[in-house]
């Protein structure tokens, strides 16, 4: 799970780099496009090309369609905030799956989740405070509509999750944003850099390596301890942002994604304590 946390963060660098040059939606069919050579080969070493034919594909196509929208709205944000500002908006992201599950899926959620819900996002407020310093801007606005539009994904994953393999989930929702994006891009597109190539393989490799990370750190380790570690991006956006950009994290930034960070932790492990008493 470090690996998948310490990858995807590096990936946000390249997806922060590239976004004063091309168009939000030229960077998500990039990003597809470079990690769909890498997920080839690893279909090919595990289950083989024909579970990729095995899917649901409205399903497939929703999760697409999610995946893109969070995508360029999180790279439009990174353009103009730092790593740390988006993550600490973005941690609300779990807190919505728990949401969602509720509203959509029918799962029971107690009175104790809803509180630590409720406390999630007042430290969501504290990090788009009203003040000219705070996220309240159109930047932090779109982390948080990324946050949203991949907490809905997530809940396409689950249904997904019942009949589909992992390597079928991650080759087409990187096809499908490649191709989507890509459409999309086209008024706008722009021809790479020659200087900018190695950012879309950086790109490519740590989004394939933390995909491969985080599939192994789920099928290995039990959910409620592995989840926890999601919320170490803070820590290496905080070294990315001062080390690339030299920037730091305000205070009561930080203090807001604690509070986020706090309540999140508390969901998951209530939801260990609540899985041991059904199933001891």
């Amino acid at each position: 799970m470090m690996i998948a946390v310490g990858s995807f963060s590096f990936m946000d660098s390249c997806l922060k780099l590239l976004s004063p040059h091309y168009s939000t939606l030229e960077i998500s069919s990039l990003r597809g496009l470079a990690t769909l050579p890498i997920i080839l080969v690893w279909v090919k070493l595990t289950t083989g090309f024909r579970s990729l034919l095995r899917i649901r594909p409205a399903f497939h196509l929703a999760r697409a369609v999610l995946g893109i929208a969070s995508l360029a709205l999180f790279t439009f944000g990174v353009r103009n905030l730092p790593l740390s500002n988006a993550y600490s908006v973005f941690f609300v992201a779990p807190l919505l799956i728990t949401v969602f599950a509720a509203a959509i899926l029918g799962e029971k959620v107690g009175r104790r989740r809803w509180a630590a819900i409720a406390v999630g996002f007042c430290g969501m407020l504290v990090v788009l405070r009203p003040t000219t310093a705070g996220a309240v801007t159109l930047p932090g606005i779109a982390i948080l509509g990324a946050a949203l539009a991949y907490a809905l994904s997530a809940i396409t994953v689950r249904v997904l999750g019942r009949t589909d393999s992992t390597q079928s989930m991650v080759f087409w929702v990187m096809t499908l944003t490649a191709i989507g994006a890509g459409l999309l891009a086209l008024p706008t597109w722009v021809p790479v850099r020659a200087e900018h190539w190695w950012i879309v393989f950086g790109l490519g490799v740590s989004g394939a390596v933390g995909q491969w990370a985080l599939t192994e750190a789920f099928s290995q380790g039990e959910a409620s301890f592995i989840a926890p570690f999601e919320y170490t991006a803070l820590v290496w956006g905080i070294a990315l942002d001062w080390f690339v950009w030299h920037t730091t994290p305000a205070p009561v930034t930080l203090a807001g994604a604690l509070i986020i960070i706090g309540s999140g932790i508390y969901l998951v492990r209530h939801e260990r304590v609540h899985a041991t008493a059904e199933h001891p």
